[in-house]
């Protein structure tokens, strides 16, 4: 069985191959994108989900102390503690240690 085929039949082949590796590029890339950014969401989340626990917790230690007083050190330790805590969270937010863009790399990931 022998296939006789015009050239434009050829090129319009060609032509279908190539849509179809751009659209799945382009398909591959989007994807990327999307699961960066739900990444970065869920990254988002988490954080306020830690930071409202720990205030509740901090609030709650502090509010047992205050209300049943009796013991001057342990209330300034525990009114001391989340000063401490604060500054070190400041600090540690103004201050870039990771870089969660674009490598430079333009295909992969970790290599």
């Amino acid at each position: 069985m022998t296939l006789h085929l015009t050239p434009e039949q050829v090129l319009a082949g060609v032509g279908i191959l190539l849509a179809l590796l751009l659209v799945w590029r382009f398909g591959a890339r989007k994807a990327k994108a999307a699961a960066n950014a739900a990444r970065t969401g869920a990254r988002l989340v988490s954080l306020a989900g830690r930071v409202g626990f720990t205030g509740a917790l901090l609030v709650g230690v502090q509010w047992i102390v205050v209300t049943h007083p009796g013991n001057l050190t342990l209330l300034l330790v525990v009114l001391a503690i989340p000063d401490l805590l604060a500054g070190y969270v400041l600090t540690r937010a103004l201050t870039v240690s990771t870089m969660d863009g674009p490598t430079g790399r333009r295909r992969g990931g970790r290599r």
